[in-house]
């Protein structure tokens, strides 16, 4: 490998280093802050750290309460039943909260409630269990 692509491979590792600390910052806010998406952020920061440092992703999969799931969607695309209910209740608690307490206007609330009804559409789609064979 030549002098330029070597660069380029560093730079390229670095960018997804970068944007996995971003992400993973992201997901961390997403913990404290309603609507804001937590597990998008750290299953991005997964596939960053993937491609921009081993140690990273080793450490991020070495994690307790996400590890097993990161190497489940990594793995298999699939998203475990107690996942789906536990986004289900936050999201819903999340819509609630807003269209009960908020003075946003009734088209922007209607548009969150749509654009969180497609995200757990699409997370009910997932598999809840890897294919056998």
């Amino acid at each position: 490998m030549d002098r330029a692509a070597r660069t380029l491979t560093q730079i390229k590792r670095q960018l997804f280093f970068l944007g996995g600390l971003l992400s993973l910052g992201a997901g961390f806010i997403g913990i404290f802050l309603p609507l804001w998406p937590t597990v998008p952020f750290v299953l991005l920061a997964a596939f960053c750290f993937k491609h921009g440092s081993e140690r990273w992703y080793r450490w991020l999969l070495s994690q307790p309460k996400l590890g097993e799931a990161i190497q489940d969607w990594d793995k298999n695309k699939v998203i475990r039943p107690w996942a789906k209910l536990l986004a289900t209740t936050m999201i819903s608690a999340s819509v609630a909260y807003v269209a009960i307490f908020s003075a946003a206007h009734w088209a922007l609330k209607t548009t969150m409630f749509v654009v969180c009804a497609l995200i757990l559409g699409y997370i009910w789609a997932q598999k809840s269990r890897p294919s056998s064979g």
